[in-house]
């Protein structure tokens, strides 16, 4: 459904490493560094999309989305887990109830919540297939 999801950071070397370790978790590589002739900007490739990091093209400090949340795919509670508590070891900060199960209208999901260093709230999500 997405081809890019992209974050504005105020600390983009601080972002970067919060980023590499929690996506480094995923198997994805670290962000590759990218300028645009106005900001720079850090991009996680992968073969169903792009992720990244970026100060605010008009040079205003970034805000985080109140009421926004970029949810990322895991393929198991323990991958899960791993991007949680990268995050939590890289300037992020836990949110929401602590990772586990949850039921609900859409069925049992596992969930572990985050904030990066600017307080955009990340999702890591585990659906188990259906059977």
């Amino acid at each position: 459904m997405f081809s890019h999801v992209i974050l504005g950071v105020n600390d983009l070397e601080a972002s970067k490493k919060f980023y590499d370790a929690t996506l480094g978790a995923l198997g994805i590589k670290p962000g590759i560094h990218n300028n645009n002739g106005v900001v720079d900007r850090y991009f996680y490739r992968t073969a169903t999309g792009s992720f990244g990091i970026t100060q605010p093209l008009n040079g205003e400090p970034a805000t985080s989305g109140n009421g926004s949340t970029v949810g990322f795919n895991m393929a198991s509670p323990e991958q899960a887990d791993a991007f949680h508590a990268a995050g939590i070891a890289n300037g992020g900060t836990t949110c929401e109830d602590p990772p586990g199960w949850r039921e609900g209208s859409v069925g049992k999901l596992y969930l572990a919540y985050l904030r990066d260093p600017d307080g955009n709230k990340l999702c890591a999500l585990y659906r188990p297939p259906k059977v």
